[in-house]
Formats: structure tokens, sequence, C-alpha cells
């Protein structure tokens, strides 16, 4: 069953699962604080739900979160299982460190992160939900995460960022102004980064970054 807008309710901003979201994602969340997930819809592939992107000496990097679909495309998100065949979380961490050692506050942010990456984890919203509450928390944002009861359709939100921001197709209309980087030496700014590469550049200023972002 579709939930359906009735007279005099207040429509919900509609997020989906990620895996260290976006700048983008990681703004409107913070400037909406009340956080409804999409739990019930069918799992898109290749999206900020399960992989988010770090900037290393080489340019971006995509980081994905192997994952199995317990029945197959019609897996609903609040299924999806994390698989731990290989050890990615590990890889995943050692990229992570290896990309933002030499950031400003990388040694003070990275002890609670690193420990929940190398716990595990059955399915990937609970993944998303542990680093997402330690993001919250390091930012000093009080937002809080409740999950759907069943699909949202998209005239009964308020606003749906469901699948409004992707690192395939940066908004062009969001504007995010430039910060110093770990190799802003080499490169160029690149926004269209997940949210650890500001927390480990900006530290306690990230939040204010994330409130100023005009989507």
């Amino acid at each position: 069953m579709e939930n359906k807008p009735t007279a005099g309710s207040q429509m919900p901003s509609i997020f989906p699962t990620a895996y260290f979201p976006s700048l983008t994602l990681m703004a409107a969340m913070v400037q909406t604080s009340d956080l409804l997930t999409e739990i019930y819809e069918t799992f898109p592939k290749q999206t900020h739900r399960n992989r988010t992107v770090i900037l290393t000496a080489n340019g971006p990097m995509t980081l994905s979160v192997p994952v199995v679909r317990p029945n197959g495309n019609h897996t609903l998100t609040a299924d999806i299982t994390v698989a731990y065949t290989e050890r990615w979380n590990v890889t995943h961490w050692r990229a992570i460190e290896s990309a933002y050692s030499a950031a400003p506050y990388f040694l003070y942010y990275r002890d609670p992160i690193e420990k929940l990456l190398m716990a595990k984890y059955d399915r990937l919203i609970t993944l998303n939900e542990a680093l997402l509450e330690a993001l919250f928390k390091a930012l000093k944002s009080n937002c809080t995460i409740r999950h759907t009861d069943n699909y949202i359709r998209n005239e009964a939100c308020s606003h749906d960022y469901r699948d409004r921001f992707s690192y395939k197709r940066p908004d062009a209309n969001v504007t995010l102004p430039p910060y110093t980087q770990v190799f802003c030496d080499r490169q160029a700014f690149d926004g269209n980064v997940g949210i650890l590469d500001l927390l480990f550049n900006k530290g306690p200023e990230a939040k204010d970054y994330l409130l100023q972002i005009k989507l």
C-alpha cells in the first residue's frame, strides 16, 4: 500500500538511505533535521545508497558497499543485506586513510568512524544509519532518523530527495563554495564528493558550510 497525502497532514521530506552522503544530500539532511528515510522502494543500483566518493592523490575514487538482493531486482531497500565475502570495509578504510591522513581534522574524527566501519552489519540500512548518526554527532547536528512504513509517492512529499542528487549527474543549480582540500596544490576544487571530505577538511566549520548551501 502506498502513502497518499491527506487533508491537513504535513507532508514530509523523503530521503534515501545513504553511505557517507554527498555534500548536497548531507546539506539537505542537516537543513531538514527530521529525516524520513525511504526503505520500501525497489532498491536502485549505483546510487548514494551504497556508494560514496572520496578525493585521492589521483582524483575522485568511488567506494561501493557490495550488497546482496535476496529477491533479485524486486528486492526492497529494507531487505538489502551487506556482503562480507571480501573485506571491503578494510579496503574502504585504507583508501579513506590514505586520502585524508594529511587533512587537518582527520585524527580528530577518525576513531569513531573507523570503529563503526570495521563492525559487521546485516542490512545496508543498519550500516548507513550507524554511520549517519556518527556523522550527525561529529557535526553537532540534532537530526533524527525515521523509516517509512510503506512506499511514499512523490506527490505525498514536500521535498523528494530520493533521487535528486547523483555523483554521475551533479545538480547544476546547487553552488558549493570552494574550501581547501588535501590535494588542492595539484587538483581543482571538487564538490562532487562525500561528506568525509568536508568533515576531515573543515572540522567544526562543516555544519555551517552545509547550512549555507542553497538547494
